[in-house]
């Protein structure tokens, strides 16, 4: 398998509580990984540290076979500077639960001023590249409106075009469905299945709708007390989980909707 992303042995501590723990997993370029647990299984801190949001306290995360985290300089391996992990950064989309947009800045501004500003494109070319992304996530009609217009689905339409607008390699999407209203939820995971089904894109997706997960996921990782307790393709996750949590994790969901 070519890796595009590796964790091997990551360990993440707040104190002395220990959200990731020794995490090893793999994920193929173009995979596609849905990633499930309890609330406090460190799905999202799996993400935020890949995503450099996050300090690791042990191992390592490797980025198209080059490390995160450390740095070769003078044939010693250091820690990474700044300049390594904004480098690195660059290869890796995430969008949040919060869509963090600019109040006082249009959807298309929102789009492209990122562009501009850390890719160092031109604004007739970013503007463009904005538009292109906007249509794409069915916004091309909602261009000039500002974030308070736009209904939280659209504003999360929006925060994915952003992030697709820095043309990354890997996209992260933490829960970005549990801040819609249930009514809002289906347009955002039909972008989501359009952007899977359409792009090569490598994408690292934690969520709770169970459904989705089974439909969009090459491959599906349990999280159970920072440690992954189970993987494997949806349809034997699923349907006959082989660890003793995982079905006691997926019957307590889906019972419970």
């Amino acid at each position: 398998m070519n890796s595009i992303v590796r964790f091997c042995n990551v360990t993440k501590t707040f104190g002395k509580l220990v959200v990731l723990d020794s995490v090893n997993l793999d994920i193929a370029e173009g995979e596609k990984v849905a990633v499930i647990g309890a609330s406090g299984s460190g799905k999202s801190t799996l993400l935020r540290t890949l995503m450099t949001l996050e300090t690791v306290n042990g191992g390592e995360i490797e980025v198209e076979g080059e490390p995160l985290w450390h740095m070769r300089r003078n044939d010693k391996v250091v820690s990474a500077d700044e300049a390594h992990l904004r480098r690195m950064r660059t290869k890796i989309g995430m969008v949040f639960q919060q869509f963090n947009l600019f109040p006082h800045m249009t959807a298309l501004r929102n789009v492209y001023d990122p562009v501009m500003t850390v890719l160092g494109i031109g604004k007739e070319k970013a503007i463009e590249r904005a538009v292109e992304l906007l249509t794409m996530v069915g916004l091309e009609d909602k261009l000039n409106a500002f974030p308070a217009q736009l209904s939280g689905g659209q504003q999360q339409r929006v925060a994915i075009a952003r992030a697709l607008a820095m043309r990354p390699r890997i996209m992260l999407f933490d829960e970005i469905t549990s801040a819609l209203d249930p009514e809002l939820v289906g347009e955002v995971l039909n972008v989501i299945r359009k952007l899977a089904h359409e792009h090569d894109l490598t994408m690292i997706i934690v969520t709770h709708e169970m459904r989705f997960a089974r439909e969009i996921a090459d491959r599906v990782v349990f999280l159970d007390g920072g440690r992954i307790a189970e993987q494997g393709e949806p349809s034997q996750l699923f349907e006959n989980p082989l660890n003793e949590r995982t079905r006691v994790f997926l019957r307590s969901v889906l019972e419970a909707r």
